[in-house]
């Protein structure tokens, strides 16, 4: 169960609690509303997401933080510091997006016992040429949430993935519209399932 961080449907907290495996994202605002149970925790470990997460004590002591087995830092070291002349030019205003900050949840997890997974950029440019298929407008970075079925998919290729709190909405510079497409086709596949709810805009870039 990849649960997003949209809002999830009435009576789905139980599904999503029974899955196998749970992933929620960043902040965990799925937690509550949309099920307690998380064995991992995708964090976007560079630019203001993980500044944020990192910062605060909050998020380290939450609950879905706390009884998650691992950490997924969604964005390859390697990919993000390729990334940073480019954006510079082209996305002036994201000067701290490429920041890196893998070594802090590396360490986070070493001290709490949890294991620490690193999406290989292989991941993120597989993305981006599926996503190319569908045409999507000039975007920066692939959703979190993109990644992270795709690390699933991959990784895990008889499990049975649903989805939960997917609206395909968020920061300007992820390209919804074609993963919306792209998860359909998944969806028109087999390989995913999709339970409803409405969906709540991020507040930076993430899911």
């Amino acid at each position: 169960m990849i649960v997003g961080n949209g809002e999830v449907g009435e009576g789905e907290a139980g599904i999503i609690d029974a899955a196998d495996f749970v992933i929620r994202f960043n902040d965990c605002r799925s937690y509550g509303a949309g099920g307690s149970r998380t064995d991992a925790v995708a964090v976007c470990n560079t630019g203001r997401p993980a500044k944020a997460m990192l910062g605060p004590r909050e998020w380290r002591t939450h609950p879905g933080v706390v009884s998650a087995q691992e950490i997924w830092s969604v964005r390859d070291p390697t990919k993000f510091a390729a990334m940073r002349a480019p954006l510079a030019v082209s996305h002036p205003d994201l000067d701290d997006f490429c920041d890196d900050y893998t070594d802090a949840f590396e360490a986070f997890c070493a001290l709490t016992g949890k294991t620490h997974v690193v999406i290989e950029k292989s991941v993120h440019e597989a993305v981006d040429a599926s996503l190319s298929a569908f045409a999507p407008a000039p975007y920066v970075v692939p959703s979190s949430g993109m990644i992270v079925i795709a690390e699933v998919l991959s990784k895990f290729p008889e499990a049975e993935v649903m989805l939960a709190g997917f609206g395909h909405v968020g920061w300007e510079w992820h390209p919804f519209a074609a993963e919306r497409q792209f998860v359909d086709s998944y969806i028109a596949g087999g390989r995913i399932r999709r339970l409803g709810g409405k969906t709540l805009v991020s507040s930076f870039y993430g899911v």
